[in-house]
Formats: C-alpha cells, structure tokens, sequence
C-alpha cells in the first residue's frame, strides 16, 4: 500500500506552543547530550553507515540517538549512529566496519534487559524491526524464530499447537527471542531442563570477523574450523584443560546446579564435544558479546491440559521455604514468594481480590503456587495434597487450587505488580537498579533473611520476592545515582552483597538477569582468577578486535559499574514515574514508523536535560511533533501494557493542546455547536469520494488528496489510502420508545460512513442493530434529535478540551433526557464513542451533572451483542472468522464477549497474533497511513483465511480495510446476517 507521509525535516507548525510546555526550567543535566550533537551523528560515520545499508536503514538524527538511549537498566549510554540491518551479510558489514575503524557495535531488539548489555557509546545495531518471524516445524515441536520475534507472540502460536517455549520471563511481552537466548533468560517455570541452554537445538550466527553460520548445516562444523581456525583450535584447549582438572569440573559442574548467568556459560566447555558445538551452547547468555545470533531452532514443550494456581500464606520465611522443597516434590509447575505486605496492598486496590488478604500481617510471607495437570480431578489431588504438606506450617488462610481464569489471571497480575509496588515507592529524583541473585535451595530461608538485613543496613528496601522453586530472588535499589553519596550506598551495598553470595552461600550474583554492565566487575570476584581469565581467553578468540558489547561481562575498569547512570529529570508528572522497561513497545501503533513510548519519554526526558532554546533543543522539538505527538493514536494501549499504568498518550494529548493555536480553539468551539451541520458535509464528501471511486477508482482521489496535503497540512487533510467505505444511509430507521428496551444512539462516524464497497446489498449497521434487537425482543429506540451530537472524542484527542467539554455537556443532557435519567440503558454502535462516555465524560460534567449522570448505563455494540445473543438461533455457522478486538473493546472489558459471539457464529475464530491498536484513532489513520501500515504490519501476516472479519468500531475496520485488503465490518452485522 502506497502511503503518503510528511517529512519530519520540514518546517513544523506549533513548535511555539509545544516549546511552553516543554522548556527545561532547572539547570542542564550532567547526563544530557552533547550540544554538538545538534546535528546527529558524524557525517563520515553516517555516510560511511549509508554505504554499506542504505538511507533508510541509517538513523543518524540527534532524535534518533536520544530515544535509543535508554533501556530497562539504569545506565545511560548514548549511541553515535543506530542501524537497522535486513540481513545477516549486513550485520557482518557493520562488524567488519567497526573492527577496522576501532569502532564498538552492540545488538538490541526488546531493550527490556536490565543490567546495561543493550546499551553501548558506538554502533547501535538494532535488530528488533527487521528480524521478526517464526515458522512452526515438526507439529510445534520445535519452532524455527528470528531474534526480533517477541516471545509473547512466540508462544501465542505455539499454543495453537499445545506447546510453549521453556524460558518465561516477566518480560515475555516485550522481550525479544534474540535477547532470551543471548541474556539465558529464565523465570517463572524455566527448570534447568527447560532453560534457553537446553532447549537450543540450532542457531544461526554471525561472528565479529563477519563469518555466518547456520550450526544445524550439515558442513557447519567443516566451514567453523576453516572460517574461525584460532577460535575452533582455543575452544578445544580449553576444553582439554577443564576435562583434565577434576577440579576445576567438579566447580563448574557445582556453579551451575543452581541458575547463573554471571559470566560466560562454561558448562559449555564440559557439554559440547567440538569446536561449533562448544560456541553454539556459550552464545546463550553471552549477551552479544561473541557473536551476533540470526535465528534460532528451539525445542518446545507441552502445555498442560488443565492448570490450577493457589495461594499458601505462611507466618515466616522459614516455612514458606520449607513449603517450596515439599510441593516442587509434588511437580509444581511455578513457586513464587513474596511478602504478605504485597497481598494487603492488593487487597485494597484491585478488583476481585480476597477481602481476607487484608488481614495477612506484613512480616508473613506468601506463596504462589501453580500446578499443571491432565484434567480438573488431577488438580484437586493436587490440591489436597499441597494441603496436607501445609498444614502442619500454620498456614493463615485456607489452601485453595483454582482453575478459574479469572482467579488465576489476578495471581499472576499481583505477581508481575510486585517489581512496580516496589518501584513506585521510590524517592523522587532516585532510580531503580533491579537485581537478582540465586541461592542454594536448601539454604533459601537464611539467604533471604541475610539479603533483607543488608538491604536494610544500607537504607534499601528489604522486600526480598522470586522463584522461590529455584532459589532464584529478586529486589530492588532505589537511590539517587546522580548523587556522590547515591553512587556510594550502592558501591558500598554491591561490595557486601557480593561478599554475602558467594562467599557465604557460594550462589550466584547474577541468576537470570544476564551480567551486563551492572556485574562484569564481579565476575572474578565469582568465578576465581582461573575460570575468569578462561572466559577473557574466550572472549579474545571470537572478539580480537573488542568490537561486541564494551564493558559488557567482562571489563577491565572495576568501577564501570558506577559510571553513566541515567538521571530522570522530572518533564511531566504523567510519565515521571517511567523506568523505561519497554513494556509499551510492543503494543504501540507508531513502534515501527516513527517513535514508541518509551521513546517519546526518553526524548521528553532530553529536552528537559537541555538548556532551553539550544540548538539541540529547537532540533529535537521540531522532530518531535510529528515523530511524537501528531503520530500517537493515544489509545492507551501503553496504559494496559505499563506496570505502572502510566499513559503517554496523555501526554501528548497535553502537547496537542499546547500546539493548539486560539484560532484553531475557536474553530472547534464553533464546529461542536454546528456538529449536526459538520456531519452532513462529511457524509456528502463521503458520498462524492463514492461516486469517483465508482466510476475511476480510488487513484484519481488519493491524488487529489495527496496535492492537497502538500499544500495544506497532512495533520488537516485526509489521505486516500485504499477503497473507502460507501456513505450511510441519509436517514436512521423509524422506531418507537414505546416498549423499548433501551435507547441506541448511532455514532456519528456511523451516521457518515457505511459499508464496505466490496459488499454486495445487506443492511447498513444501523438498520442492522435496529432490526437484530427486535428479533432478540429487546426493541431499541433512536431519538429524533441525535444529529449534532457526539462523544466529544474527536474533540479532545486533538486538544480541543473547551470544544470536547462542550460536546460533553449536551451529550450528557441528551442522554439522561432519552433513558428517563437512566431508566433504560443506551446502546451505542461504536466501542470507542462507548468508551469516551464510559470512562472519559463523567469526569469533565459539572458535578451536579455527574452525579445525574452516574446513573445512565451505557453499552458498546459487542457487550449487546452478547446480551442479545442467548435468545437469538443461529441460522447458519461460518468455518472461520477473523477477530479484531479494538482497544476500546478490550479496555472496557468485552474482548470475550467478542470471542463468545463469534465462537456462536463460527466453527472456527482467529485471533491474529500480534494484535494491539491498529492505529486509525479516529481520523489520525486517515491522517497519517503510515501509522496504520505501520500498526498492523505483523497483524497482517497472520489475517488467516476467513469468511468474515469483524470488530466493534467503524473507523478502524477502516483502518483494517486499507492495510489488509479485507472487508472488516461489525460484529453486529454479522450477528444480524447469520440469525435470520
């Protein structure tokens, strides 16, 4: 699809009213980026970089390094160029570049690590947006990946075959296949025989010098020897040398009985038996640092059929640990331990949590426990064992094992909110180091009570939670990094917590979080001279030139650690609470067009580290209103996937108003009081787009509209991207308030757009909703006096709240007039308009008003559909439907309302993988294409073939429509079509 999109160069409108908003109002920041940067990188290294990749796949702006500058860790480290290489022949010439040019290169796809490995002062590689996709193979016995695929998405599929993958980190929804492997990510159920390690079958790489390998090649290891000879021939002395130390196997054989990721993986050397087979097994938790891995082949495993998840709360530590070793006996698929001070906290702020947790003291401690199972009789055996283990602990509240989604979905939400409770309660200005270690299991109890008095010692938080199966714990640090004195309390902590793990507990100061930047001053004081000196041996046979990953596990500067930590300036109280953990990326329409999130934070955060008005300054707002603000659906999409909930799109909602010129607030005051008027001329352009297209196709229009833009603004004309839907009906059905049961007010964007070209005859949504309730016997009414009327939504996403308020006022006052002030409940066909009034109207009426209105019921088209549903017969079934549950949808609660419609209608219901906002936002993919290309680019790859796609909002199935050529339309139409 050819899209038209508006250079980020050019002059960009409204940097003054964004400039109000953003001007730094402290002193620049020591961490801020150099001024001479005003420009971007060199231009000899970017030449140099176009040269060998192409413009396009070169990101040199001073933008583009700022927002690849932050990470999930709490360093900063400011890139002098990012690439996006397609291939592995070009990832080898960037290496080959950098070793020549004394250069440093470090790959990065999720950027969720936490201890400072995606981040490097060189070559950014990025190899996240080129390097999805994954191919199921032996019935998902095994699954064929590249490093950029997301391991939630991963799984998604595979579970369409009853298998998952083995590592399950809490970052699975934003963290990459390639940094899995690389970091030997593990979690929640990663036993030893499930970890990246064992479960590698094959890779492909791509060495410093440029050498590819594909292990799995039946010549692989003939093409290593002869393409890599000193790295082959040092692989087996090392070899040799461990096997011929008792020793020194006997150690390593011991280090890796409990989890560790601190250092190079050097089991391999006793489980591989040549040269490839040794590289292939140290890749995985190498961090990048030896090689660049392209693709992987891993093993998979079965899902259980049937999983439970229960609570054990216990009086201490101690009996929780002597709980965990009695129900990993029992087969327990995950363990979890946290404090009971966690349960108390959820008790009071999440919906559906036990009452009784609240009365759990707060020195107890938790379990969470999770068991899989062949069918429900097996989980209540389960359950009355686990029962019998317990009792003689004096557990504070009953033992129960559900298998109830629900109950099991809030366990694991308490278990992922544990790292943002303790986040949160951070002092302002400080930054959070998040770390892991892993203690012997039989001496779990007294580790966790010797790692919670130190933190405590040092001024830390002493929460102390984890993969208590595994002696795997983790905490937090929080203190001002920034700071002389910051710098020291975590010197001084890291020191003693050193000295604590290994040479009291012989653990591992590094269990699953990878050794990064955070611990390579470490891993002599670990691993002893001799193995360390290995790993060095190691790192100099693949890397001779130190071009992968500076400071990365291993260093020669044993203060690395506490240099370049980030500062996060306050810039806006919506964002400030930020750790930048990437968690948004995935779900972010604009990830792979112009920024993500996170992105958009960091880059706020830069302005506000600069001194106002500075050339750098002025260059990163000019990006930044379209590669920030005009290009975010502000869909809250960020919101739901955010630890923390923070939305960005709040944010730049803020900045939409700071742009807004008065004008432009008096132009939108005047179109909310003429809306009846407004809408009438857009169903008449709507109509005339119709008939050129009819007649000439949708070419001559995406022209016109295109000349337009250019000339205009691309912010105010829409773009033609593909066949637009035909004009609604001029007018609604006749229907009756007599024995209605209850008031269906049609959206506007209904009352303007129709079907879809490419269908035949049928009814419009309208006609369709009026006459499906009726069949139902639940009769709907439209008022006469609905013209002018609105949710206010495209109001307000454009920062116009005067004219949005407006909206909202009228709109409230109609509604309550129509239900008999709430009497019947109001159907509206559109789940986003649903949501405004839901979620966003009540908190901008009057407060008489909202108190009125407090008892108005309103309903998006899916959550009637299914209330209409039981009492409807399905006349005839499809083989399959495709679902697009929109954010709307999903964000008032109706995605298995729409799942259960559809499973009603259809013997068969897909869910794309990758689903998340498809970035129409109303009129902004009209707007900007490239953001609905951009949003449903893996979407597409996976629509399936169906007879139908559906979801619940107009200007979405739009959206749909344009970027993947298929008829989307609502679920209401179909459910009318099929139950006559």
């Amino acid at each position: 699809m050819e899209v038209d999109t508006q250079s980020a160069s050019a002059p960009q409108p409204g940097r003054r009213g964004l400039h109000r908003v953003i001007d730094a109002s402290c002193a620049p920041a020591e961490d801020r980026l150099d001024p001479s940067l005003a420009g971007g990188s060199h231009p000899d290294l970017r030449r140099a970089m176009e040269a060998l990749l192409g413009e396009e796949q070169v990101h040199a702006r001073a933008s583009d390094l700022v927002r690849h500058a932050s990470d999930a860790s709490p360093y900063r480290l400011v890139p002098q160029v990012v690439v996006s290489p397609r291939t592995a022949e070009q990832v080898a010439a960037v290496l080959r570049h950098c070793a020549e040019h004394g250069l440093n290169a470090t790959f990065r796809a999720g950027g969720t690590s936490l201890s400072g490995q995606s981040q490097c002062d060189g070559v950014l590689v990025d190899v996240r947006r080129h390097w999805s996709g994954m191919v199921v193979e032996e019935d998902g016995q095994t699954l064929r990946a590249r490093p950029g695929t997301v391991l939630e998405h991963a799984n998604a599929v595979l579970a369409r075959h009853g298998r998952r993958l083995g590592p399950d980190p809490a970052s699975a929804r934003a963290a990459c296949l390639g940094g899995v492997v690389a970091n030997n990510a593990a979690g929640m159920r990663c036993r030893m025989e499930r970890s990246a390690y064992a479960t590698l079958r094959s890779a492909t790489f791509v060495t410093a010098s440029g050498t590819i390998i594909d292990t799995a090649a039946p010549d692989a290891e003939e093409r290593f020897a002869s393409a890599e000879p000193a790295l082959a021939q040092g692989l087996m002395e090392l070899r040799r040398e461990v096997l011929e130390d008792p020793q020194l196997t006997d150690f390593l054989r011991r280090k890796y009985s409990i989890r560790n990721t601190t250092g190079y993986t050097m089991r391999a050397l006793l489980d591989g038996s040549t040269p490839l087979e040794i590289f292939r097994r140290l890749l995985v938790g190498s961090e990048g640092t030896l090689a660049f891995i392209a693709e992987v082949v891993m093993d998979t495993l079965p899902i259980p059929p049937v999983l439970g998840l229960g609570w054990v709360h216990l009086p201490d530590a101690a009996s929780a640990v002597e709980l965990v070793t009695q129900v990993r006996e029992l087969g327990a698929e995950a363990v979890e331990m946290m404090m009971s001070s966690s349960l108390v906290s959820a008790a009071s702020r999440l919906p559906g949590a036990p009452a009784d947790w609240a009365t759990l003291p707060p020195d107890g401690v938790s379990l969470l426990v999770e068991f899989g199972g062949q069918d429900e009789a097996e989980i209540e055996a389960l359950q009355e064992q686990m029962r019998r283990c317990a009792a003689p602990l004096s557990p504070l509240l009953p033992v129960i094992l559900s298998t109830d989604p629900a109950v099991m979905a809030l366990g694991w939400r308490v278990r992922s909110g544990l790292a943002s409770d303790m986040a949160l309660n951070k002092p302002v200005g400080a930054v959070n180091v998040n770390e892991d270690v892993c203690f012997p299991t039989d001496r779990l109890a007294e580790g966790v009570r010797d790692l919670s008095a130190l933190l405590t010692h040092h001024g830390f938080n002493p929460q102390v939670v984890g993969h208590a199966a595994y002696g795997n714990m983790h905490f937090t640090l929080a203190t001002h990094l920034a700071t002389p004195e910051g710098r020291q309390q975590y010197s001084d902590f890291m020191e003693a917590f050193a000295t604590l793990v290994v040479d009291k507990y012989q653990g591992s100061l590094k269990a699953e979080h990878g050794t990064g930047i955070n611990m390579a001053p470490f891993v002599e004081r670990e691993w002893g001279e001799r193995v360390t000196g290995m790993m060095w041996r190691i790192k100099q046979l693949a890397d001779p030139h130190g071009v992968l990953g500076r400071d990365v596990m291993l260093t020669k500067d044993p203060q690395v650690h506490l240099k370049r930590f980030k500062q996060d300036p306050l810039a806006d109280p919506v964002i400030d609470g930020c750790v930048e953990c990437g968690f948004c990326e995935p779900v972010c329409p604009s990830r792979n067009v112009t920024t993500t999130p996170r992105q958009r934070i960091a880059l706020r955060r830069e302005m506000a580290r600069q001194e106002p008005d500075s050339p750098l300054t002025r260059a990163l707002l000019d990006e930044y209103r379209y590669e920030a603000v005009e290009t975010c659906a502000v869909d809250s999409s960020c919101a739901e996937a955010c630890p923390y909930g923070i939305d960005t799109g709040a944010m730049m909602k803020s900045l939409r108003v700071a742009q807004a010129s008065p004008t432009s607030q008096r132009t939108a005051s005047w179109m909310s009081d003429h809306w009846g008027p407004v809408s009438a001329v857009a169903r008449a352009a709507v109509t005339a787009a119709d008939l050129v297209q009819q007649r000439v196709g949708t070419e001559p229009l995406a022209l016109v509209t295109g000349a337009l833009r250019r000339v205009a603004s691309a912010d105010l004309v829409p773009s033609v991207a593909g066949p637009m839907p035909r004009p609604a009906a001029r007018k609604l059905p006749r229907t009756a308030s007599q024995e209605a049961c209850a008031v269906y007010f049609p959206a506007c964007v209904n009352r303007i757009f129709g079907r879809d070209p490419g269908v035949q005859g049928g009814l419009g949504l309208s006609e369709a909703l009026v006459s499906v309730s009726a069949r139902a016997g639940r009769p709907v009414w439209i008022p006469d006096d609905v013209d002018g009327l609105c949710c206010g939504t495209p109001f307000g996403s454009k920062g116009y709240p005067d004219a949005r308020d407006e909206m909202y006022v009228r709109m409230a006052r109609a509604l309550l007039a129509w239900s008999e002030e709430g009497r019947l409940p109001v159907v509206i066909d559109a789940s986003s308009c649903a949501q405004a009034l839901i979620q966003e109207l009540p908190s901008h009426l009057p407060a008489d008003l909202a108190e009125r209105f407090a008892a108005v019921q309103v309903m998006d088209p899916t959550r009637w559909a299914a209330e209409l549903l039981p009492t409807l017969e399905v006349s005839r079934r499809l083989d399959q439907v495709t679902v697009h549950t929109g954010c709307s949808a999903r964000q008032l609660g109706q995605a298995a309302d729409m799942l259960r419609i559809c499973e009603a209608l259809a013997r068969a219901v897909h869910v794309p993988i990758a689903q998340a906002c498809c970035g129409t936002a109303g009129d902004r993919g009209l707007l900007h294409p490239e953001l609905v290309a951009s949003a449903t680019e893996q979407e597409l790859a996976d629509l399936g073939d169906s007879q139908a796609y559906v979801s619940s909002n107009r200007t979405c199935e739009m959206g749909l429509r344009q970027a993947t050529g298929k008829p989307f339309e609502s679920v209401v139409l179909l459910l009318e079509e099929l139950t006559r």
